[in-house]
């Protein structure tokens, strides 16, 4: 099923995890993707090998996420490349331990610059050309958005943060015709997850331990993946403003 054909996507954060599936993905589906990674080496070589596989469009855009002028400058190079913009996928993050009162403002500032302050500003640059295609935006947010996580004030502010973009975003432009949804993935198995490893000598693993999934297992990002080309989709026409849980029944109770 080709979703996508003639469809414009970017996809941030590309390079790896989530991202990447989210991009083959997409792709897979007969969208152009524009993949954006801080690693363009990374990201360079994943438009490469989606080019060669699927058969579309696939380019790669060096960018950092904690960088106002980069993220705007970034939407500008894509649609100068690729004509114009269907779909956007704020993908891009971080994750680290601290407790709370060892939090310093350096590091608080640069995680919610990456996770959320880069949201708004791709998101603000990309407006134009979405109105214009009647395009939509997924932001891939977080359990931890939805639930507190010890020792991961910064992580779970930036988050929540995003879901509270999402709906504002969605309230504001459904009558121009722009969706916009979250996604909230709970355990996942990518390279984020497992630089984020391990859990602190010092830290109460019954505390996090008990946020485990219902389920008993990660999902991988292709999960993750499938439940954005879905939200991306015409498939989801009427849906906007919605937060879609991955999390193995994290947040269930």
């Amino acid at each position: 099923m080709k979703r996508f054909a003639g469809k414009v996507a970017l996809v941030t954060g590309a390079a790896s995890g989530i991202g990447l599936a989210t991009a083959k993905r997409l792709a897979a589906e007969g969208a152009a993707v524009a993949l954006a990674d801080i690693n363009l080496a990374c990201a360079t070589a994943a438009a490469e090998s989606i080019e060669a596989e699927h058969g579309v469009t696939a380019r790669a855009f060096a960018f950092d996420a904690a960088d106002e002028a980069k993220c705007t400058a970034l939407v500008a190079q894509v649609v100068a490349a690729s004509g114009g913009l269907d779909v956007l996928v704020n993908c891009a993050g971080i994750m680290e331990w601290s407790r709370a009162a060892d939090y310093e403002s350096a590091r608080w500032d640069r995680v919610l610059k990456i996770n959320l302050y880069a949201v708004f500003y791709i998101s603000r640059a990309a407006l134009p050309h979405l109105l214009a295609a009647k395009g939509n935006i997924v932001n891939i947010s977080s359990a931890a958005g939805l639930q507190g996580v010890p020792y991961a004030a910064a992580y779970c502010a930036s988050k929540s943060g995003v879901l509270g973009l999402t709906r504002s975003l969605a309230v504001e432009y459904a009558d121009q015709g722009l969706r916009v949804n979250a996604i909230c993935p709970g355990a996942v198995d990518t390279p984020l997850t497992r630089e984020a490893a391990p859990i602190p000598d010092w830290a109460d693993l019954a505390k996090i331990y008990r946020l485990a999934p219902k389920t008993g297992k990660a999902s991988a990002p292709e999960e993750i993946a499938a439940a954005v080309a879905y939200l991306a989709s015409a498939d989801a026409c009427n849906i906007t403003g919605t937060v879609l849980s991955v999390d193995g029944g994290q947040n269930a109770g």
